[in-house]
């Protein structure tokens, strides 16, 4: 790496980006348009020497692992997860919500699914990425394995169900959903801020497309879990679409920092078609565990 502070292939593996370097330290700022991006602003009296070449012990395996797994695992084709269902013949390419590119962010939706019942749990939590959060009873489903989450591993999920077929078309259904995960990427985010802004941006500008949402975020704010960092963001995403009840949806979105680069993520949303849902799920937020 040349021994000057500036934006280099960003470390935590995100394809595509950069992420400037202060000359001691990584920042939070990157960008897909290095040569055309000014340097973000720096603490007063920032070195400029360059970047060690001695990096911690295994953090470049760390980082190629990460990223092997996002591609083995796959991420998130958002059928019962996230906005409540996918949008049926949606072209799975990034879009640029609130105007900012996500193009060379977020990863592609995966092929292949894996959904399957989820272990029982004798304390009644559902667990995954080392969190859990107490399961929810009927309407919602038993508690399933999914893989879908952006930069995310195999995660656990329940859903309730809010429209079925709502376009006509068997299997294509809107529900509400709430899922914790591990998340994926590579050395780690910078932050967990930075991790909740990044997921829930490839969350609206990959899997909505063509469909025009518009986000509204209401809430964004630090979210300790057990004493652990964690940043949660709520927004309201509004839009239209053919045949669907629900013109909007409240999603509940919190990275969690369970242990020293590991991140995990809660993620629910919830239709205004079905609101009476939302304090169960904001209960089931503010029972959210890190368990050892």
């Amino acid at each position: 790496m040349a021994s000057q502070a500036g934006w280099y292939p960003d470390p935590g593996g995100q394809p595509g980006m950069y992420r400037y370097w202060t000359g001691t330290a990584w920042t939070e700022a990157i960008t897909p348009y290095p040569q055309t991006t000014p340097a973000p602003p720096l603490p007063t009296g920032a070195p400029t020497a360059g970047p060690s070449a001695t990096r911690r012990s295994g953090s470049t395996v760390g980082w190629v692992v990460g990223i092997a797994a996002v591609v083995v695992v796959g991420l998130f084709v958002w059928a019962f997860f996230g906005m409540g269902g996918m949008v049926p013949s949606a072209d799975p390419s990034p879009r640029s919500p609130n105007g900012e590119s996500s193009a060379d962010i977020c990863p592609q939706p995966a092929s292949n699914n894996i959904s399957s019942a989820a272990p029982q749990q004798a304390d009644g939590r559902v667990r995954a990425g080392g969190l859990s959060y107490p399961e929810l009873g009927d309407p919602w489903t038993p508690p399933t394995v999914d893989n879908r989450v952006p930069y995310g591993d195999l995660g656990a999920e329940q859903s309730a169900m809010d429209q079925q077929d709502y376009d006509g078309q068997s299997g294509h259904s809107w529900v509400s959903s709430i899922m914790v995960a591990p998340l994926l990427s590579g050395e780690g985010f910078p932050s967990t801020k930075s991790a909740a802004e990044l997921i829930l941006k490839c969350v609206v500008g990959i899997y909505y497309d063509n469909t025009n949402v518009q986000r509204s975020d209401t809430l964004s704010k630090a979210h300790p879990v057990n004493g652990h960092d964690g940043w949660l963001i709520e927004s309201e995403l509004s839009f239209s679409i053919p045949g669907l009840n629900a013109t909007s949806e409240t999603v509940l979105l919190a990275v969690v920092q369970v242990d020293g680069t590991k991140y995990s993520l809660f993620y629910a949303s919830v239709p205004n078609t079905s609101a009476d849902r939302l304090p169960e799920v904001r209960a089931a937020l503010a029972d959210l565990r890190v368990d050892k």
